[in-house]
């Protein structure tokens, strides 16, 4: 496999007793962060965000979108990763400025406590109008966005999990870099092995895992399936699927103006800058919509 960057990756690994998916976010992540210059622990948290959200939705049959959704009560009360099913990737954070400042000047790393607080991580399968949303829910426990999905999984799908994130800001030359690893078990029913093999296959599969480096995990010149092979090839690691990532957003003047049409103009006018005009601006990509008097007229006209 050629492509090292922007890239899921799934493998199996003792004749099916554990699959996995690795997701390495180059381009894509960076050209995320950089659109909003956060500072740099939010930036660290969101592309950990972004990298949980494409293993977590890599492990998913959908057509739609997957949404990761952390928030709480403290500096950055709100984190999305938003992935659809043709490898679209956007994501934002919002953070407090002053309360951001307090949380780091403190001993300690930066933790999902200190910069998250109290809150939780959601989960959302979105198929379009004519489907019913699928959702989960767990509270924020842990030092990490992965701890936190682990306990989703240990309490709501009762199925083992195992997941790495590891994120690099950038170096001379390269950008922002993003990797995230989980392995699962699969049930015994569905591969050609013992139950006790099972059992044995996972805990190995778990302690190879966790020899991993964050330096090997977001090595640009170390590919995914060199990676998976270098970990797991004594376990019969095949790997497959690799589907590409990039970073677009979704936004578009047509779907603004429908949601501008859907308020009372009276209220959209209320919202003029000192111009005399609307700006709606999208978080996850930036980009400004302007609508003067005239745009107005012809929105409200339709």
């Amino acid at each position: 496999m050629s492509r090292s960057d922007d890239v899921v990756l799934s493998c199996q690994l003792t004749a099916g007793a554990v699959r996995g998916r690795l997701a390495r976010l180059g381009a894509s992540i960076d050209t995320i962060l950089r659109g909003h210059d956060y500072p740099p622990a939010v930036a660290a948290l969101l592309a950990e965000t972004t990298a949980l959200a494409v293993v977590l939705a890599g492990a998913l049959k959908y057509e739609g979108r997957f949404i990761l959704q952390a928030q709480g009560d403290g500096p950055v009360p709100l984190l999305v990763a938003d992935v659809s099913s043709d490898g679209d990737l956007r994501g934002y954070a919002r953070f407090d400025d002053e309360k951001l400042a307090a949380a780091l000047a403190g001993d300690g790393a930066p933790s999902v406590p200190r910069l998250i607080g109290s809150g939780y991580l959601a989960f959302t399968v979105d198929q379009g109008a004519d489907t019913d949303r699928y959702q989960g829910i767990v509270e924020l426990t842990g030092a990490t966005l992965a701890d936190c999905a682990h306990q989703y999984f240990r309490k709501s799908e009762q199925i083992e999990t195992a997941i790495k994130i590891a994120v690099r800001p950038p170096q001379v030359g390269q950008g922002w870099r993003a990797t995230g690893l989980m392995l699962q078990r699969m049930p015994a029913s569905g591969a050609p092995i013992l139950l006790e093999d099972g059992e044995e296959a996972w805990r190995r599969a778990v302690i190879l895992m966790s020899t991993a480096t964050a330096a090997e995990m977001v090595d640009p010149e170390l590919p995914g399936d060199r990676l998976l092979w270098r970990l797991f090839h004594e376990e019969g690691v095949v790997v497959s699927a690799l589907r590409p990532l990039r970073a677009r957003c979704r936004c578009s003047s047509d779907r603004v103006e429908t949601t501008l049409r859907s308020f009372p103009r009276a209220e959209i006018e209320s919202m003029k800058d000192e111009h005399g005009r609307v700006v709606v601006t999208c978080e996850f990509c930036m980009a400004d919509y302007v609508y003067a008097d005239a745009d107005l007229d012809r929105l409200y006209a339709a």
